[in-house]
C-alpha cells in the first residue's frame, strides 16, 4: 500500500494510475526478486493493451531484443528476447547482422520430445527475410526444436530469459551479462560475457540431463587459417587471417563446471553433416569428447551431464571471452605536430600536457589497437582473469544493477536511460590502446557510421561524464590537444589512432562550444582543480577562436556561416547557437575566475548575447534564425565549404530568393534551446531568461510532437519514425515561413533529440509534457518493430541517444560537485529515490519528507553540504 498521497498525486498527474502503476516502486523496500515478480507478470496495460514500460517482454514484443554484452571498445554479442545469440561483433567492427550456428541445448533421458535448444520461439522475421533465407536459411538453427514460451527482462548489464515448455518439467532461466561497473573503466572494458543456466525442476522424480553449448567456427575466414583448441573446460576457436589480412582473432567458450566434456571437433564432411550430428548428439543426450585436430575442425559442443533431484536446482555458467588485437583500420587525415607548443600559452600535443599522464603509452602504431591488447597479451591472460575475477564483477555490477532500479521515477525514465547504456557496450565505442575513448557516432551493418567522437553529436551524451569520468576526460584531452590547431580551430572528428588532426574544414560550432562548457562539466564532477589549471589555456584559445571566427565584431551573436550537426552551415544568427554561446562564455567565466584571472572581457559579451537572443532571436514565443548571408565576412554561399554541393543555376535563384540552401528560419526547431540544456547539465545556470526557455520547450512540444505521422511527408530518412507511429519531428513552421529546402533532415525525428528536450522540459518544471515526448519515443521500441535497445539514427546504438541520462538530473535536480563536495537537489516529483554516480562512488539519492540521504554502495561519495531547491 502507498502511504505518500504527494506521490499518488504525481501518479495519476502523469497517466500512471491504475494497472501501469504497478511497476512504479514505492521505495527502496521492494526486493529485486519480489520486484522482478511483479513485473514480469505485468507485461501489457489491461486498460490500454500496450507493454508496461521497464516491465517484461513477450510474445510478438520479443520479435527484435538484441541485448548486447562486451565492454568499452570490445566489439559485442547480443543475446536476444528468445535467449539466442547474434550480433556477432568481435572482429573491432560492427556485423549487426551476424548470427553464427551458435546454440545451446537440453536434451532430459526418458522424455519424449526432452531435447530442445535453450531458446524460445524463432521470431517471425526470422523466418524469411534475412540473407539467404531465399535458399532455406541452410545451416542455421532455426529448425531445431525449442521451448514454448518466452518472457525477456532487462535489469542492465543483466539479460533475463524465462523459458518453459510442457515436454520438461523444468523452469528455466537464461542470464545474460558482461562486467558494468562505473567508475571501474578497465573491468568494464573486457572483450567478455555470460551466459547463466539456471535449471530448477518442477517434477517429484529426479532427472538427468545433458546440457550442452553447440558452436560452428563462425571466426574462419575463406583462405584463412583456423584451428579449435582446448582451454580449461572449455574450447577455443582461432583464426589467423590471411595473407592479406593476418589478422588473428580468439573466440572462447568455456564453463567453471569439472565435470565438462569437449568435442572440439564436429562430424566433417558435405552438406549439413557437421550441424545434422552435432544434433543428434543432443537427440541422444550424448556427451563426446574429441581431441582437438590440427586444422578446420568446423564447430566444437562442450557438454555437461547433470542430475537435479526433485525440486533442486542447478546454475550452469557458460563464460565467453574474444580477442583480436590487430586491424588496419585508421580514419580521419592526420596533420603535423604542433612545433614550440607550450600549454601555458594555450596549446598542447598530447594528454600530458595537461595532467593525463596515463594515456601516453608511446604508441606510434599506424592502425588501431584496441586497449584490452595492452592490458592482456593473449587470450590465455585474458581467460584466466575472467575466471578468476567473475564472481567479484558479478557482485560489483549487481551493486550498480540494484542501486539504479531502486529508483522510484516513471519506468519509462527508468527503461529509457537504461536501454540507452547498451550504447556503451556496442560497438560504437572505441577504446584505443593508451586508454583513451575513440568513437563512432554510430554503428552501421558492418562498418562504424561516421567517425572520430564527433564533437557536435556526442555533445548530447550525458552517461559517460558521470559513469566514467575519467573516459570522458579523456575526449575532452582529445579535443583540447590533437584536434586543436594553435589558433584554437577544432578538427570534430579526431584521427585514428589519435594524432595531430588537419584543418582544412569548418569547425563544429556547437561542438567547439559544447566542449567548453563541458570541460566545466568535468571539472565539478571530478574536482580535479589542478587539471583544470592545466587545460584552462587550451580552452581560452578555443574561445578566442570561437568568438574570432563566428562573431568577428562581437555583437554577442553566432553569426557568420557555422557548421553544426545537421552537417550543413547555418548562416546568420540563431537560438540554437548563440545560447551555446551563451553557456560558453558563462562556463570559461567561472573557470577563469576560479583561477583568479579577468574575465571581464567575456561576462561583457555574454551580457549582450543574452540581450541579442532574447531580443533579435525572439519571436515571442519560441527563438528563431535570422538568415544572413551579405554583410558578413564570409564569402559567396555558392562557393563555400560545405557538405551540401555545389549550387546549380536552380539553387542560385533560390538563394535570391530565400537566402543559402539548408537554413530553418521562423522555424520551431526542436534543438532551438540545446546550449541552454547542456549548461544546466554541466552544472551552469540558464544562459537566458528561464521564461522564455520553457516557452520554446512548449512550443517544441505544441507544434513539434506528432502522435501520427502517416500524413507527415519526409523525403529525407523516414525509417526513424513512420506511419502511425508518433514522435518529435526537428523542426516545424507553425507561423509559416518555411524554406524550399531547410536543413536536410529537417522532417525527422531523432531519439537523443527526443530525450534532450523531453529532459529539458522536466528539468525546467514540465513534467507531464516530458513524458510525452518520452513515451512517444519509447512506444516505437517497443521490440515488436525495434529493438529496444538500439535506438538508431545514422546507424545503430547512436550515440546521441545517451542523452536519456539526463533524465535522472532533470527528474530530481541531483547534481554532485566534487569542488564543493556539495549535492543539489530540486525534485520535480515530489519525494524519490534515484541512481547517483561520482567520480569516487556510487549508490542512491533518497529524498523523503524534506530529508536527503546519500547512500554509497560503492566506493564513497563526501558531502560536505546539500542545498535543497526552494520551490516558488
Amino acid at each position: 500500500m502507498n502511504h505518500n498521497p504527494g506521490r499518488r498525486s504525481f501518479l495519476k498527474q502523469i497517466g500512471l494510475s491504475g494497472t501501469a502503476a504497478a511497476v512504479f516502486p514505492a521505495g527502496l523496500a521492494l526486493g529485486e526478486s519480489n520486484q522482478r515478480q511483479r513485473i514480469t507478470e505485468n507485461v501489457t496495460d489491461t486498460k490500454t493493451g500496450s507493454r508496461v514500460y521497464n516491465g517484461a517482454y513477450s510474445h510478438e514484443y520479443l520479435s527484435r531484443i538484441a541485448f548486447p554484452m562486451g565492454g568499452f571498445g570490445t566489439g559485442m554479442i547480443c543475446i536476444e528476447g528468445t535467449g539466442a545469440l547474434s550480433h556477432v561483433s568481435i572482429k573491432n567492427l560492427p556485423d549487426v547482422y551476424n548470427e553464427p550456428c551458435t546454440f545451446a541445448a537440453i536434451s532430459v533421458k526418458g522424455l519424449k520430445n526432452g531435447a530442445k535448444v535453450l531458446e524460445g520461439p524463432v521470431p517471425l522475421w526470422k523466418h524469411f527475410g534475412r540473407p539467404y533465407s531465399g535458399e532455406g536459411s541452410e545451416s542455421s538453427t532455426i529448425g531445431l526444436p525449442r521451448f514454448r514460451n518466452t518472457s525477456f527482462l532487462a535489469r542492465f548489464p543483466f539479460g533475463h530469459v524465462d523459458i518453459s515448455d510442457d515436454d520438461i518439467p523444468m523452469k528455466v532461466k537464461i542470464t545474460g551479462w558482461s562486467p558494468f561497473i562505473p567508475g571501474d573503466e578497465n573491468n568494464c572494458s573486457m572483450p567478455v560475457g555470460a551466459i547463466e543456466y539456471h535449471f530448477t525442476n518442477t517434477s517429484k522424480t529426479t532427472l538427468d540431463a545433458v546440457f550442452s553449448f553447440n558452436t560452428k567456427n563462425f571466426v574462419r575466414v575463406d583462405d584463412g587459417k583456423n584451428k579449435i583448441t582446448s582451454t580449461k573446460n572449455g574450447f577455443v576457436m582461432t583464426e589467423e587471417g590471411t595473407k592479406e589480412k593476418p589478422f588473428r582473432t580468439d573466440m572462447a567458450f568455456f564453463t567453471d563446471d569439472d565435470a565438462t566434456v569437449v568435442d572440439h571437433c564436429w562430424f566433417r564432411g558435405g552438406w549439413w553433416d557437421g550441424l545434422t550430428m552435432a544434433w543428434n548428439a543432443v537427440k541422444n543426450a550424448e556427451v563426446k569428447s574429441v581431441a582437438p585436430v590440427e586444422k578446420d575442425a568446423p564447430g566444437a559442443s562442450l557438454y555437461v551431464p547433470f542430475s537435479i533431484g526433485a525440486g533442486k536446482e542447478k546454475t550452469i555458467r557458460v563464460m565467453m571471452a574474444w580477442y583480436s588485437p590487430d586491424t588496419d583500420q585508421t580514419y580521419g587525415d592526420v596533420g603535423k605536430k604542433k612545433e614550440n607548443c607550450d600549454p601555458a600559452n594555450g596549446c598542447c600535443n598530447s594528454p600530458s600536457d595537461i595532467g593525463l599522464d596515463k594515456y601516453d603509452q608511446n604508441f606510434d602504431g599506424k592502425y588501431y589497437k584496441p586497449w584490452y591488447s595492452n592490458r592482456f597479451k593473449n587470450i590465455d591472460e585474458l581467460i584466466s582473469y575472467w575466471s578468476a575475477q567473475y564472481d567479484d564483477l558479478k557482485k560489483k555490477s549487481t551493486l550498480f544493477k540494484d542501486a539504479f532500479y531502486a529508483s522510484t521515477l516513471p519506468p519509462e525514465v527508468v527503461e529509457a536511460v537504461a536501454a540507452n547504456l547498451t550504447i556503451l557496450k556496442s560497438t560504437t565505442v572505441m577504446r584505443q590502446y593508451d586508454g583513451r575513448a575513440w568513437n563512432w557516432e554510430g554503428s552501421g551493418d558492418t562498418w562504424g557510421s561516421c567517425h572520430g567522437s564527433c564533437t557536435h553529436v556526442w555533445n548530447y551524451a550525458q552517461a559517460t561524464s558521470h559513469l566514467f569520468p575519467a573516459m570522458e576526460r579523456s575526449m575532452r584531452a582529445t579535443e583540447f590537444c590533437e584536434s586543436q590547431s594553435e589558433e584554437g580551430h577544432q578538427t570534430f572528428r579526431a584521427v585514428l589512432p589519435i594524432q595531430p588532426a588537419t584543418h582544412d574544414f569548418h569547425s563544429a560550432a556547437d561542438g567547439q562550444l559544447g566542449g567548453i562548457m563541458k570541460v566545466y562539466r568535468e571539472w565539478r564532477v571530478s574536482g580535479d582543480s589542478e587539471w583544470l589549471k592545466k587545460i584552462f589555456p587550451m580552452v581560452k584559445t578555443s574561445m578566442e577562436y570561437c568568438i574570432r571566427t563566428w562573431d568577428p565584431h562581437e555583437r554577442g551573436v553566432i553569426e557568420e556561416p557555422h557548421h553544426n550537426t545537421y552537417d550543413i552551415e547555418f548562416w546568420g544568427a540563431d537560438g540554437m547557437h548563440t545560447s551555446f554561446y551563451i553557456g560558453a562564455l558563462n562556463a570559461i567565466t567561472a573557470m577563469g575566475e576560479y583561477l583568479n584571472k579577468d574575465m571581464s572581457r567575456y561576462k561583457n559579451l555574454s551580457a549582450l548575447a543574452k540581450k541579442a537572443i532574447e531580443t533579435e532571436l525572439y519571436d515571442g514565443e519560441f527563438f528563431i534564425q535570422k538568415i544572413q548571408y551579405k554583410g558578413l565576412n564570409a564569402g559567396d554561399p555558392t562557393t563555400a565549404k560545405s557538405f551540401g554541393g555545389d549550387y546549380s543555376d536552380e539553387a542560385k535563384e533560390l538563394l535570391q530568393k530565400e537566402g543559402p540552401k539548408y537554413q530553418y528560419g521562423k522555424g520551431c526547431l526542436s534543438d532551438g534551446v540545446l546550449g541552454a540544456w547542456i549548461a544546466r547539465m554541466c552544472g551552469l545556470n540558464d544562459p537566458m531568461d528561464t521564461s522564455k526557455i520553457k516557452s520554446h520547450l512548449l512550443a517544441i512540444h505544441k507544434y513539434n510532437l506528432k502522435q501520427n505521422l502517416s500524413e507527415h511527408a519526409n523525403p529525407q530518412r523516414p525509417s526513424f519514425a513512420v506511419g502511425d507511429e508518433g514522435g518529435l519531428l526537428l523542426c516545424t513552421w507553425p507561423k509559416g515561413g518555411k524554406l524550399s529546402l531547410p536543413f536536410v533532415y529537417s522532417d525527422e525525428v531523432w531519439t537523443g533529440i527526443e530525450h534532450q528536450v523531453a529532459s529539458h522540459l522536466m528539468l525546467m518544471g514540465h513534467v507531464q509534457e516530458g513524458l510525452d515526448v518520452l513515451r512517444a519515443s519509447r512506444n516505437r521500441y517497443d521490440g515488436r518493430i525495434r529493438n529496444p535497445f538500439n535506438e538508431y539514427e545514422c546507424g545503430h546504438w547512436y550515440a546521441r541517444a545517451l542523452a536519456s541520462y539526463g533524465y535522472l538530473q532533470a527528474l530530481t535536480g541531483v547534481r554532485y560537485d566534487a569542488v564543493d563536495k556539495k549535492l543539489y537537489v530540486d525534485s520535480k516529483v515530489g519525494d524519490f529515490t534515484s541512481f547517483i554516480s561520482t567520480e569516487t562512488g556510487f549508490g542512491t539519492v533518497t529524498q523523503m519528507m524534506g530529508k536527503v540521504t546519500v547512500n554509497a554502495v560503492y566506493g564513497k561519495i563526501d558531502v560536505d553540504k546539500i542545498e535543497i531547491a526552494k520551490k516558488a
